[in-house]
């Protein structure tokens, strides 16, 4: 199979979907965000949560139900910010393994990336990791709300963590974006072949 893609282009086609993979598994774990409530381990994502207290009527206490989902629904998010952020992060994500999958598919497709497309895809990719980036960014502004306030201790606030600390999951999705604005986006540039000009 002839591929498209330059000795730096398969190198930026691996890189890539490492970058996309590490995002997109990042964004949807959810341990952004760790802490504890009566006495058992909570974490958050932008859109799903591990562990969440139940009241539990024939004994009147409140139990804490050990699962993770996701939360019923868009508006049962704990806050904006981490709406906005879910919704970005999730494009950005998108755009990095739509970048990705071309890439790997020009491993085994001739002329599917020419140094036009190849610049194109990198700044595709450097634009969805700006929107990852913003995305996790966005996210401590949404330390403030009912829920991560219980699980902090009540001691969080916007950039505040309280006895919460930040979880791999973020570490993750973040790096996976840097990676791709920094690394992928550059390598791009050369990652296509000189298309053959064919006399007509």
């Amino acid at each position: 199979m002839a591929s498209s893609l330059t000795c730096a282009g398969m190198v930026w086609a691996f890189l890539s979907f490492l970058c996309a993979a590490a995002s997109c598994v990042g964004f949807f774990m959810p341990y952004w965000l760790l802490g504890s409530q009566l006495e058992k381990s909570v974490s958050f994502g932008t859109f799903r949560r591990c562990s969440y207290p139940v009241r539990d009527e024939s004994r009147q206490t409140t139990v804490m139900v050990e699962q993770c989902g996701r939360y019923a629904s868009f508006q049962a998010i704990p806050s904006a910010e981490w709406r906005i952020c879910t919704v970005v992060t999730g494009l950005g994500c998108g755009l990095l393994l739509l970048v990705a999958l071309t890439a790997l598919m020009g491993c085994c497709v001739s002329e599917l990336i020419s140094r036009t497309v190849g610049r194109v895809a990198g700044g595709i990719q450097f634009l969805g990791g700006l929107l990852i980036g913003s995305g996790c960014a966005l996210y401590p502004l949404g330390w403030d709300s009912e829920e991560v306030r219980q699980t902090c201790g009540n001691l969080s606030n916007q950039f505040e963590l309280g006895t919460c600390e930040i979880g791999w999951a973020y570490y993750c999705t973040g790096g996976g974006a840097a990676a791709a604005m920094l690394v992928c986006t550059w390598l791009a540039c050369f990652s296509g072949k000189k298309q053959k000009q064919y006399p007509y």
